[in-house]
């Protein structure tokens, strides 16, 4: 397991848990906002954490963890995640797993297998957006599959998306709000200029807070629940 950094403690990252987070090295997309650049280019990467000096970690706080979150990044892409994942589980641990769907099959058997608990899928906009959205080009089928079986899972889970306002229109809500319907949750994520696998987009903008609960309010049709983040 490429483990690029860990985040021993976090309250809000596993809804209802207290967790750590390990963000895995290596990601298949390139999103123009993503704000982890040093683990999604290659020419960013750090000197990797040994696997041992992580389960080491997790030993020793087994009486203040309750769950671990597996970000990126993209866990999904990593070529050991099933095993990485069992072990987490033989320690008695809860998973939350964070993805950007590329990899059904994976997620599939993490799912048959009930070693997740929690899912949390980047649904970057639109179908015709994501090559625009990613800066690669998506199999799609993929990311429906993805969808659906999350949607069809007996686990809990969000949809979420980050709004970037000159990739995503108001009526490109609509479309998402297609795709997710009927989901359990469904959040949006305003997009902060930080470090950027592109800095071009430090210039981007996302909606007021006004619009957004507007778009909240639209898509609280799709989904049982709708938070902006």
């Amino acid at each position: 397991m490429r483990i690029g950094a860990i985040q021993k403690t976090s309250l809000i990252e596993f809804p209802g848990l207290i967790s750590c987070i390990v963000f895995t090295q290596g990601c298949n997309f390139r999103c123009h906002y993503c704000h982890n650049p040093e683990l999604v280019l290659p020419e960013n990467f750090k000197e990797i954490i040994p696997e041992k000096d992580f389960f080491s970690f997790l030993q020793k706080r087994k009486k203040y963890l309750e769950g671990v979150c597996l970000t990126g990044g993209e866990p999904l892409i990593q070529s050991d995640i099933i095993e990485f994942v069992k072990k987490i589980k033989d320690m008695n641990f809860k998973v939350k797993i964070d993805t950007n769907g590329s990899n059904p099959e994976i997620l599939e058997e993490l799912l048959k297998n009930n070693l997740i608990d929690y899912v949390s899928m980047d649904l970057k906009g639109p179908y015709e957006k994501y090559k625009l959205i990613t800066g690669v080009d998506v199999d799609i089928e993929k990311i429906k599959n993805s969808v659906e079986l999350i949607k069809n899972s007996n686990i809990d889970y969000e949809f979420r998306t980050t709004v970037v306002r000159t990739q995503i229109s108001l009526e490109d809500f609509e479309k998402i709000g297609e795709i997710i319907k009927g989901a359990k949750k469904y959040v949006l994520q305003r997009f902060i200029p930080s470090k950027l696998v592109n800095p071009e987009f430090l210039k981007e903008k996302t909606y007021s807070d006004e619009e957004f609960e507007k778009i909240r309010e639209l898509m609280k049709k799709y989904a049982n629940f709708c938070e902006v983040r």
